[in-house]
This record gives C-alpha cells, structure tokens and sequence, in this order.
C-alpha cells in the first residue's frame, strides 16, 4: 500500500528543527523517541484530516486520517504519562490548526497567513520538547521558539518571492527588509550568535532572487539552510546553557 504523504515537503524542516532545539535545551529523555514519532504521525495525519474541510473524497481523507492519528496519539501518550502538563502545548496548538481549516475549507492553503499559523504550531513543539526535559518553561525555551518562528517566516517570504510572488516587487522588498531587520535585532539584542544563523537567509534571498531555479533546486536549498541554522542555533543553546 503506498502511503497518502503531504506535498508541502518545506514543512519537515518545522517539524524537526524546533522540536530537537527543545531537547537540545531541554535535555534527552528516552521519551523523546516516541513522542518524535508520534508528532511526525500527528503531522501526517494533520494533512488529511485538513483536506477533510474541502468535502472531497471524504471516505479516503478519513481512512488516512485515522491510519496516522490513533498510532500517533498512543505515542504521545509517553511524554504525557511523564510530563501531564504538556498537554497544555498541545492545546495551545488547536487555533492555529483551526485557522488552517478555515483556509483548507476556502481552498486557500497557500494564504500567507495560513504558512503563518502552521509555523507558529510547529514551532510550539520547541517549548514543548524543552520542557518535557525540565518542567518549566525557561527563556532559552522562548528564545528557541522565536528563532525558529522568525527563520521559518522568512523561509517563507523567501519561497514565495522565487515562486508565486516572483513577479511582485512590493513582495520583494518586504521580502529582503525582513531578512535584513532580523539578524540585525538578534546583534543589538547581544544574541550575535543567533544573528549569524540568519546570514545565509539573508545571503540566499538578495543573490537567488530572480534566478530561474527550479522548485526542486530551490527545496535543496532550504534544506541546506535549515541545516546551517540549525547547526549554528545549536552551538548558542550548547553556549547559553
């Protein structure tokens, strides 16, 4: 049987940065497997449970929605029998999933603010994942969770400068104002380590602007991107701690 699998590939980057941030800050509990496993899960099972709200081959959307979510839920019974409060993450998630909803059921799912509101829950998993390690949440732990909203907003921008906004060059200067405003905060905050995690964005979305990359060529990209930031992101949690 072939698997029913999302098409917005982007989207692994915001599952698996955030949450490994938190445990890296966190610390690693044997918990952790599972509940990593349960979340890809719950976000597999997200994308047909989405497309649910378009009323369209409702019987196959159903199928692969339980397929994900009912093994998905037994795991992340693990990280709840340990930390019950974690839940509280959980629901903090649920407006930004039904904001997705409504955008799923107007067949608006590439709106901005629907990228917007999915990177905020992803991003979540990073506090989540620290705290399962402490029990509280710390400020690294939001440190955390900004960084990674704020690199994945402009992932974004950037994705959609080179595809469907190619052609707005209002888009384009919000898009290279937003990469160059960012790590400019995080130097006058002190965080400079941070800052620098942000320069390859910056770098990537002024010298590949109107180049005729491919939406391929430009998903390896980003994964290399994602991997620098998350490497460089890294090393300042290691330094904080």
């Amino acid at each position: 049987m072939k698997l029913f699998l999302p098409k917005q590939h982007g989207a692994w980057a915001m599952i698996i940065i955030p949450f490994w941030l938190g445990v890296i800050n966190g610390g690693f509990l044997w918990q952790v497997i599972p509940f990593f496993i349960g979340w890809i899960l719950l976000y597999l099972g997200t994308y047909p449970m989405l497309l649910l709200f378009k009323r369209k081959k409702l019987p196959f959307y159903t199928k692969w929605t339980l397929y994900y979510m009912v093994p998905a839920i037994l795991l992340l019974l693990f990280p709840l029998i340990k930390r019950p409060s974690i839940v509280n993450f959980g629901l903090l998630m649920v407006p930004f999933f039904i904001i997705n909803a409504i955008f799923s059921a107007k067949n608006k799912d590439r709106a901005l603010m629907n990228d917007l509101s999915a990177i905020f829950a992803f991003s979540i998993a990073g506090i989540a994942t620290s705290y399962l390690g402490q029990g509280v949440i710390t400020a690294h732990a939001i440190l955390l969770f900004l960084a990674s909203v704020l690199f994945f907003v402009g992932c974004t921008f950037y994705v959609k400068t080179m595809i469907r906004e190619k052609r707005n060059r209002h888009f384009k200067w919000i898009s290279w104002a937003y990469h160059v405003i960012i790590p400019a905060a995080w130097v006058l905050s002190g965080l400079w380590i941070t800052a620098i995690a942000y320069i390859p964005s910056l770098i990537r979305s002024i010298l590949f602007y109107g180049k005729p990359l491919s939406p391929k060529q430009i998903g390896i990209y980003e994964i290399i991107n994602s991997a620098i930031f998350f490497m460089i992101m890294t090393i300042q949690l290691m330094i904080l701690k």
